[in-house]
């Protein structure tokens, strides 16, 4: 929607003015010679160019006038004289363009005085007009609301936001660099699910009106990945959205993109060795270094990682062990002050896995210079692990923690069917009214033809470019993130 100041009007009696004489306010195209960066990178004075972008100021000196002009990649001046270009390209200058308008130009490069690069201008087109004046240029975009509901404001304001979009892109890139050069092969899995699974979380639900059938949105991708297991490719990865119906804070966003991925033959310790390798891969390649800096910590990656026991957390903090019931959970709990906001959410039936998974937040480590690879967890709490043969009441897998961060979840995976089957059901016995759903039978016959011992990985794409950008926000690495509708 268009604003009705003062200048927005006078920028739209501009557009007037130039339908009188017979020129379009927002042209097709514009034939670049190169973009501002290589420009710039092959700069050589006396050359001619052709360049286009954002007007993002504008500076009169009588005869020698300047404007800064932005693209995607760079920032230059043009210098803008009378003398030197044609009549209708300085009537453009003077009497049309203003700060936020996309122009090209061409010209002859040289360096001014102070030896700032700049082109010296021949002919000026205005590529389109921009009707709503942008933010203010020394203070930038500062309101939270609007940065994120405006997100192109954002980028063209703050700088360092768009570095933070640039990272996202190089981290994606080089996670995939990383899996397709060890043999792994990136597939899609279904979005749209008749049967939410492979996570605990409340779906979205949806219906398809040709089947006239109710779907979910995904909330992982992990049954149809160990699906394609089954079928023989033995080491796979997906770079995947996922959508959880559940609360927005700091670290959880209701859409969120995550890297799964799942190996043949390997186990949870192998995926520990893969989290290492890929970790140190991302930090040398993108940072050039095997530290990580975040909110004020710097995490070493050199190997070994930390080990830490959750089980052992809770002996050592509640004297809870794995065997105890779930009164004996709630009895000792009690005794600890600081687990009360906990215990404020313990009400009603909830069942020992769901008492479990609450607990687990009271043990998130601070890693505060070592990755931290939580271990040992109630087998309860991850229905599609393995657990431990020499101790049944654990399961096979991790949590990775970086900075206080929930990174990474793994598992030995459950290739048992007979035993997956009663673990669904155990599950759907605990699902409130609203939540029910069938058991997936289409998945227990999957491993009714046999699954290979597989070791399964999940990483947080969101939580690990927060991490990577120094940024306490998960809204700050999502370009788009979900917000409440603006009121009229």
């Amino acid at each position: 929607m268009i604003s009705d100041n003062s200048q927005n009007i006078e920028r739209k009696n501009k557009i007037n003015l130039l339908e009188q004489k017979g020129l379009s306010p927002f042209l097709s195209s514009f034939k670049r010679s190169a973009s501002i960066a290589e420009c710039l990178a092959d700069f050589t004075e006396g050359k001619k160019v052709s360049l286009a972008g954002r007007v993002m100021a504008k500076r009169l000196h009588g005869k020698a006038n300047f404007i800064d002009i932005k693209d995607g990649s760079a920032k230059i001046q043009f210098y803008i004289r009378e003398d030197q270009m044609d009549e209708e390209s300085f009537w453009l200058f003077s009497q049309i363009i203003d700060i936020g308008d996309f122009v090209g130009a061409t010209g002859e490069l040289f360096k001014t005085r102070t030896g700032e690069p700049t082109i010296k201008v021949t002919s000026l087109k205005l590529l389109s007009k921009s009707l709503n004046v942008l933010p203010e240029k020394w203070h930038g975009l500062k309101d939270v609301e609007i940065r994120y509901r405006q997100r192109y404001l954002d980028l063209i304001s703050n700088d360092e936001v768009k570095k933070i979009f640039i990272m996202r892109s190089k981290i994606i890139i080089k996670i995939r660099e990383f899996f397709d050069s060890r043999g792994f092969i990136e597939v899609e899995t279904p979005m749209m699910q008749p049967i939410p699974g492979g996570a605990v979380g409340k779906p979205f639900k949806t219906h398809h009106n040709a089947l006239n059938l109710d779907l979910y949105l995904r909330i992982a991708p992990e049954l149809y990945l160990k699906r394609l297991i089954v079928g023989g490719l033995d080491k796979v990865y997906e770079i995947n959205k996922n959508f959880r119906n559940e609360g927005i804070s700091t670290r959880h966003s209701p859409e969120f993109t995550m890297l799964e991925t799942y190996t043949a033959y390997a186990d949870y310790n192998d995926m520990m060795n893969i989290c290492e390798e890929l970790l140190i891969f991302l930090a040398q390649n993108i940072l050039g270094k095997m530290e990580i800096s975040y909110q004020g910590r710097t995490m070493d990656l050199r190997r070994p990682w930390k080990r830490v026991s959750f089980a052992k957390l809770l002996k050592d903090n509640y004297d809870i062990n794995p065997e105890d019931s779930t009164e004996e959970f709630i009895n000792k709990l009690k005794k600890k002050g600081k687990a009360l906001p906990v215990l404020d959410r313990i009400k009603g039936t909830l069942s020992r896995s769901q008492i479990l998974n609450i607990i687990t937040e009271l043990f998130e480590p601070e890693s505060l210079n070592m990755p931290v690879f939580l271990v040992d967890w109630f087998a309860e709490t991850c229905p599609l692990a393995k657990r431990r043969k020499d101790n049944p009441f654990l399961a096979e897998r991790f949590e990775l923690f970086l900075g206080g961060l929930e990174i990474g979840n793994a598992y030995s995976e459950l290739n048992d069917p007979i035993e997956q089957r009663k673990r669904f059901e155990e599950e759907l016995n605990e699902l409130a009214p609203d939540e029910m759903h069938r058991l997936d039978d289409d998945y227990i016959k999957t491993l009714e033809y046999g699954m290979p011992p597989t070791g399964g990985l999940g990483i947080g794409i969101d939580r690990l470019v927060m991490l990577f950008t120094d940024v306490a926000s998960i809204r700050e690495v999502i370009l788009f993130p979900l917000l409440k509708p603006q009121e009229d």
